[in-house]
């Protein structure tokens, strides 16, 4: 007896099951994700409302610049370094640090360079510390 063999057809690949694995995998991975929302603190500069002094003891004045750059006494400093920063602090105070130091910024200055600035005057020993503060601007009705 002879058997007349079947013709097979192509049927080609079935996809349903991959666009079913996928479509899960996506779903996991939406779930799974964690949104996170950037928060920005807005700060806003102190403001001091007094008097001026008008006699001003020897002082040792830090100028921070926006890009963070650094001037003691109106000498540019040749980089931000905090080394370089305490030897021109120890050199224009002369070993003496019970100079009153000011530390002045620019409104956009970044953090890390004034914390860089007060971290030196803290390893020098210099204890009378201040920051530059602007007078606040009057209301207007």
């Amino acid at each position: 007896m002879k058997f007349r063999r079947q013709r097979t057809e192509d049927e080609g690949i079935n996809l349903t099951p991959l666009i079913d694995v996928v479509f899960l995998l996506l779903i996991f991975f939406m779930v799974s994700t964690t949104f996170t929302k950037e928060t920005h603190l807005s700060v806003d500069l102190p403001e001091a409302v007094g008097e001026q002094s008008s006699d001003l003891p020897d002082q040792i004045e830090i100028l921070i610049s926006t890009d963070g750059s650094y001037s003691v006494n109106g000498q540019a400093l040749v980089n931000n370094k905090i080394e370089t920063l305490k030897s021109a602090l120890d050199k224009t105070a002369e070993g003496n640090n019970k100079v009153p130091l000011v530390i002045t910024a620019d409104a956009k200055t970044p953090h890390q360079a004034v914390v860089q600035a007060m971290d030196a005057a803290g390893q020098l020993g210099f204890a009378h510390l201040s920051i530059t503060t602007r007078q606040p601007e009057p209301e207007k009705d």
